[in-house]
């Protein structure tokens, strides 16, 4: 079966950390594109971190360049550690994976992991 998983999620105080992680099944992303988007409380779903597996590139949105990181081991995990989280982070994280080396708009997604962050 074909699905994404995500976990890593919950409360954490500001300026705390957490490390979300989205585990894939039924294959392998080393062709893929990985992307975490977020969906926060009366907002669009919006894109923090894509990367292109087969290059190793990354992107970030603004709101979290030097606090986020995604990895991949180009099989089955893709992580997003977050640093210094901040109340505006909250929201549903979701992740995304496209077959593709420069497209990063998901053609599968997971059902996402909640991350509230307030003291």
């Amino acid at each position: 079966q074909v699905q994404l998983v995500e976990s890593g999620g919950g409360l954490v105080q500001p300026g705390g950390s957490l490390r979300l992680s989205c585990v894939a099944s039924g294959f392998t992303t080393g062709k893929y594109v990985m992307s975490w988007f977020r969906q926060r409380p009366g907002k669009e779903r919006e894109l923090v971190a894509f990367i292109i597996n087969v290059s190793g590139k990354t992107r970030y949105a603004d709101s979290v360049k030097d606090r986020f990181q995604i990895s991949s081991d180009n099989e089955t995990h893709t992580s997003l550690q977050m640093n210094g989280l901040k109340p505006e982070d909250t929201a549903v994280y979701y992740c995304g994976a496209r077959h593709s080396s420069y497209n990063c708009e998901p053609a599968r997604w997971g059902k996402g992991t909640q991350v509230t962050v307030s003291s």
